[in-house]
């Protein structure tokens, strides 16, 4: 990747933006460091872990703690005899604390974020962790329980310091020394405790003086009787920092021991701080990832330059977009219309992208996977290497020449410009040629007629204008696609206060060159500025409608779960009223089947011609399987009574009795498509099953939807879904369908004799 090509795009520019949203400076250097990759499966990877960042951040609403660096720190510890110092233990677990917080919040997140849950399964210091918590407190200092020897010492002190101010007590009291003191407090002073006295008064009793304030009438004066206890703090202050000193010798030995676990911590919260900072950049921008891989089109909707928008000026989003089957995008149009804007977000947008940033774009935004990139952009002249502008062009294209490949976009603005037109046209239009024949992709402005005619006339190559408003010849920064524009000198150079008479006279000279074409043009871009007027209604009407159906189809789903949750609640009142004898079997039945007339589970419509009526007491066949309507349960006929006209119903080792009209015949299940049977599940009776085998993923959620209903309705506590192994895709659907089924209290894959991962266990609330 050439720096000369980063430079030029402003790439650095954006890397410092995106460092701004860092909370830690490791963070920042890391985000400062950041290049595009070659390695597209890396690239695929970041970029996902982004997605999975941003959604899980907006979800969670998480923000990392800032946190210290340890850069140097970890250098250090090349230095085995080295003991580290308070404040970078400190440093470390400030550190830790932070990758900490990541960790815990993402325990939970491998379901749905996997690529960050398996970055929070990394390394972890457990013992220099532990050590840390134990020894340091919430101000940086060490605990007085760090270490037995710690804790006794420090008690010492204390008991020193309370029989110190009792002795200082009675021995003002009993002096009578309130007139002698400065203020009437023990203090401190040369790590003794001492006495504020006046100036005036220091002789009059025996002591030593350790020092005076500032003004002079204050002087800390240690009374004779003080100075054994005074010499016996001396002696546990020093045991207390040797104490001290063994308390970070041994976790300075715990952090070398675990260095590598430290380091690894160290990076993960570097890089949450990294993806911290490209969704504060996202937010900040309106940028997303955008999906790059080979054999995708170049496809930016609603491109914007991050430094235009960081500006405060504002940036007026553009499409930049190639066909299928074209590699070169040649820009025209007038002066200060946006031609090198466009050229430059073209090439940054995929830079960003290739470093797995978001980019300032919509949704849908497609890039291929270039691995290089070259760019000529502005004035090349040096007058240090004696280079005119063209010949400076020159240079870097030969330069370059050899390395561009078809994994190469090549950015040329104004290429062959500082020399004779018709040469430099014809050099421009040799040079797109030859980049096109090696495969490379190209976005090229210019003002040549020439190039322009060319870029109509091949196949490879689109062609696109700068659009200016008709009336007020005012730039729309704005591309219209597949036409050419007038670069519109004239009119640039009227804005900017250039006298009429010379205007005037250049206008005559293009009249009798014969190459004034501006009033052509002047036509297309009206046409082209009509039309894309249009298209931006369409899109906004096609938003507007989008969001309608988003709204509609929001607010059904919640009344589908409304009504859902209500029908589950009634049936589970009529069931608990039933079991606790409140109710008979008959009125249960009676209620159940009208919800689930209310529901929409009886139809009231016409029975279809041919179909079959209620079951009569006489077709009722010993042994025959039939179907309870009102539990939703198969079973046996086991016994007949032809005085009341009812059946006993095995259903798996659980008798009732029904009348006919509440059965109907088992059916035996078509041959293909979903079809719901009974099977057994061990000794406990019949869990009905739905069989989806044959049936395609994007079919399965109507199917297992109203199975889900039914089931809920029928009061069962648990079903059975079968999906079969194939490919897993319509195993994991159901999986989704589960997880979102507000009735399903958790499922789990059937125990290997019974399926194993071709069939789910589903249990209901």
């Amino acid at each position: 990747m050439q720096t000369r090509s980063l430079h030029l795009l402003e790439f650095p520019k954006v890397l410092r933006l995106l460092a701004e949203g860092a909370v830690s400076e490791a963070g920042a250097a890391r985000c400062l460091g950041l290049a595009p990759l070659d390695d597209t499966a890396r690239l695929a990877d970041e970029a996902e872990r982004l997605r999975q960042w941003l959604s899980w951040s907006g979800e969670t609403g998480f923000a990392l703690r800032p946190f210290p660096s340890l850069d140097g720190l970890l250098g250090a510890l090349d230095r085995p005899a080295e003991m580290l110092d308070l404040d970078a233990l400190w440093a470390v677990f400030q550190v830790l604390d932070a990758a900490r917080e990541v960790r815990e919040a993402l325990a939970d997140a491998a379901a749905r974020w996997p690529l960050l849950a398996e970055a929070a399964r990394g390394p972890w210091p457990a013992m220099l962790w532990s050590g840390l918590r134990r020894c340091l407190g919430p101000d940086g200092n060490l605990r007085d329980e760090a270490s037995p020897q710690l804790f006794q010492v420090r008690s010492e002190i204390r008991a020193i310091h309370q029989r110190c101010t009792v002795r200082v007590k009675a021995f003002i009291e009993r002096e009578v020394l309130s007139q002698y003191l400065q203020e009437e407090f023990m203090t401190v002073s040369s790590d003794r405790y001492v006495l504020p006295f006046k100036t005036s008064f220091k002789n009059k009793l025996p002591g030593i003086i350790h020092d005076y304030s500032q003004t002079g009438e204050t002087c800390y004066f240690e009374p004779m009787f003080l100075v054994e206890l005074n010499n016996e703090l001396q002696q546990l202050k020093q045991e207390e920092r040797e104490a001290e000193r063994e308390v970070l010798r041994l976790l300075s030995g715990l952090l070398r021991q675990e260095r590598e676990a430290l380091g690894a911590a160290y990076d993960f919260a570097a890089q949450a701080d990294v993806l911290g900072a490209k969704a504060a950049f996202a937010a900040r921008f309106d940028a997303r990832p955008v999906e790059v891989g080979p054999g995708l089109p170049l496809r930016l909707l609603g491109a914007r330059h991050p430094l235009l928008a960081a500006s405060g000026g504002g940036a007026v989003p553009v499409d930049l977009l190639l066909e299928p089957g074209q590699r070169a995008l040649v820009v025209s149009g007038g002066n200060a219309g946006g031609k090198t804007v466009a050229l430059k977000t073209l090439g940054l947008g995929a830079v960003m992208a290739l470093a797995a940033l978001p980019v300032c774009a919509r949704e849908g935004s497609t890039l291929p996977a270039w691995g290089k990139f070259f760019v000529l952009l502005g004035d090349e002249q040096s007058i240090e290497d004696s280079l005119s502008t063209f010949t400076a062009q020159i240079r870097h294209l030969c330069a370059a020449w050899e390395a561009i490949d078809e994994r190469s976009l090549v950015i040329m603005d104004e290429f062959g410009a500082g020399t004779d037109p018709s040469q430099g046209a014809a050099l421009a239009q040799a040079v797109v040629d030859g980049f096109l024949d090696k495969g490379s992709w190209l976005a090229v402005a210019t003002h040549f007629p020439a190039l322009k005619a060319y870029a109509l006339s091949r196949e490879r190559v689109r062609a696109a204008s700068v659009l200016f408003d008709p009336r007020t010849k005012r730039p729309l920064y704005h591309l219209a696609y597949d036409q050419v524009g007038a670069s519109q000198a004239l009119d640039v150079a009227r804005e900017h206060g250039l006298p009429e008479h010379l205007l005037a006279r250049a206008q005559q000279y293009m009249l009798l060159d014969g190459s004034d074409t501006s009033a052509v043009l002047e036509r297309l871009n009206a046409l082209a500025v009509e039309r894309e007027g249009e298209l931006a209604a369409l899109r906004a009407e096609q938003d507007k409608l989008r969001e309608r159906r988003a709204r509609l189809q929001e607010r059904f789903e919640a009344q589908r779960r409304r009504l859902l949750e209500d029908i589950q609640g009634r049936s589970r009142e009529i069931m608990r009223a039933w079991r606790e004898d409140k109710l008979g079997r008959k009125q249960a039945m009676k209620e159940l089947a009208e919800l689930r007339r209310e529901a929409g589970g009886e139809a009231e419509a016409p029975a279809p011609e041919g179909a079959p009526g209620p079951l009569e007491f006489e077709a009722v066949v010993l042994g025959g399987r039939y179907r309870h309507l009102g539990l939703g349960k198969s079973g046996s006929a086991a016994a007949l009574d032809e005085r009341k006209r009812q059946v006993k119903l095995d259903l798996g080792g659980v008798s009732v009795w029904a009348r006919p009209a509440d059965l109907a015949p088992e059916e035996r299940p078509a041959a293909s498509g979903p079809r719901a049977v009974s099977v057994p599940a061990g000794s406990g009776g019949a869990t009905p099953v739905l069989d989806l085998r044959g049936v395609r993923a994007e079919e399965a959620e109507g199917q297992v939807c109203r199975f889900l209903d039914g089931a809920v309705l029928s009061g069962l506590s648990g079903v059975e879904i079968v999906h079969g192994r194939g490919t897993g895709a319509l195993r994991k659907e159901v999986h989704r369908i589960l997880r979102a089924f507000p009735a399903v209290d958790g499922f789990a894959l059937a125990p290997e004799d019974r399926g194993g991962d071709g069939m789910t266990i589903v249990e209901l609330k």
